[in-house]
């Protein structure tokens, strides 16, 4: 093996090829992404970053001679335009690259709004990338009127960080509650709680019909005929896996590029990991959209590309920063029957996902420690019974050793 091409230059990118000169692995290294900066963490930038709480030079996974260091060939603010896996070569801007083993790591992309309904606008914004939070940093003044469209974590901390730095926040959710897709009644309730608490208005059965404004947005018609004055627009309606590529070069899709347990898509010597991916998991393919899985997926499939011939077991875990209240997620709640509400000493509180008497997951509110435990009984497939968890007095730690 001669030459591993890694297209995608975010977390998982940057995780893979760490992973491939760690593991020994000798060979030429080419990571290709379309961003200029160097990779970078993405959670801190729609909350530290946007604050002005952390500098740019922070947000780098590793300095720029590390890559020199490792002997990787950084190729940023590049895009491939072609993958041809019969001759295995990658063509980028006009150069073409020839591979042995190539890794989509390409990540997903924020749906945005329709330009029938205002979309191209200035002032509307999605929240992915550098150069989108760069471009509504400035917004973020006080006084000034947002509009978030949303309400999922994406828009919620968005909504978080407007609130903290004093602007006049409104949130619509077309659907009945915010997060309805992720988690139980009792987390949407605790978070619309939480954010009225710091003044913002939350309309819950409520879309978006369309945007005023000639150049600049300036205000916007909700579905319940309503207008607002607006002087910007952050829309956090979701994201799609970045899958075109792989489909253009043959590469099976499932609700991104498919792999199996190994990492290896449909087309031999092609790979992919992180949010673009979906793989084998309790019986179905799925995605996962966090940090951690982005990581430990590229792990895997750099110690593959070397021929280690693991599969990865995800361990599915996410987190949510808002105000002063740190979200920790352990598990998948898909399924759920009931949940189970603890309390703990101070402000701490977490929900229980059971299925009959299986824990399924659970989201755990400044309760760090009802996470972690959590978090283990889960890997283990441990389910104590659920009058145990929701009773105060219970020892967590206890369970662990049943």
């Amino acid at each position: 093996m001669r030459h591993v091409v890694v297209v995608g230059a975010g977390q998982a990118g940057a995780s893979l090829v760490a992973k491939l000169r760690n593991s020994g692995f000798d060979g030429k290294i080419t990571l290709i992404g379309e961003e200029k900066a160097l990779p970078y963490q993405r959670p801190p930038l729609s909350k530290k970053y946007l604050l002005g709480e952390m500098s740019l030079d922070r947000l780098f996974l590793r300095p720029e001679s590390f890559y020199e260091d490792q002997r990787i060939d950084l190729m940023l603010g590049q895009r491939v335009s072609e993958i041809d896996p019969a001759n295995k070569t990658v063509s980028v801007s006009g150069e073409v690259i020839a591979y042995d083993e190539l890794v989509f790591a390409t990540g997903s992309a924020p749906r945005k709004l329709p330009a029938a309904i205002g979309g191209k606008l200035k002032g509307v914004f999605t929240v992915r990338d550098l150069a989108d939070v760069d471009a509504m940093s400035p917004y973020f003044v006080k006084g000034n009127r947002v509009l978030i469209v949303g309400g999922g974590y994406i828009g919620l901390e968005a909504a978080a960080v407007a609130a903290s730095r004093g602007l006049e926040v409104t949130l619509v959710e077309m659907a009945d509650r915010i997060l309805q897709r992720v988690a139980a009644p009792e987390t949407s309730q605790f978070f619309k709680e939480l954010h009225a608490s710091h003044g913002v208005e939350i309309l819950e059965g409520t879309g978006l019909s369309g945007l005023q404004g000639t150049t600049d947005v300036r205000g916007a018609t909700l579905s319940d005929g309503s207008i607002i004055e607006v002087d910007f627009v952050v829309v956090g309606v979701g994201i799609e896996p970045a899958s075109d590529l792989a489909l253009s070069a043959g590469v099976d899709i499932e609700n991104g590029i498919k792999t199996d347990a190994r990492g290896e898509t449909s087309v031999p010597h092609i790979w992919a990991a992180g949010d673009c991916a979906s793989f084998p998991f309790q019986g179905a393919h799925i995605r996962l959209e966090s940090v951690p899985n982005a990581i430990e997926q590229a792990e895997v499939v750099a110690e593959n590309i070397l021929g280690a011939e693991k599969e990865y077991v995800a361990k599915p875990w996410f987190w949510s920063d808002q105000y002063n209240v740190k979200l920790q997620i352990a598990g998948l709640n898909s399924g759920y029957e009931r949940v189970v509400t603890r309390k703990t000493e101070g402000a701490g509180t977490s929900f229980w996902y059971y299925r009959g008497d299986t824990l399924l997951a659970v989201d755990a509110m400044n309760a760090p420690r009802d996470y972690m435990i959590a978090k283990r009984l889960i890997e283990a497939g441990k389910s104590p019974d659920s009058t145990v968890i929701s009773d105060p007095e219970t020892d967590l730690k206890g369970l662990l050793k049943a």
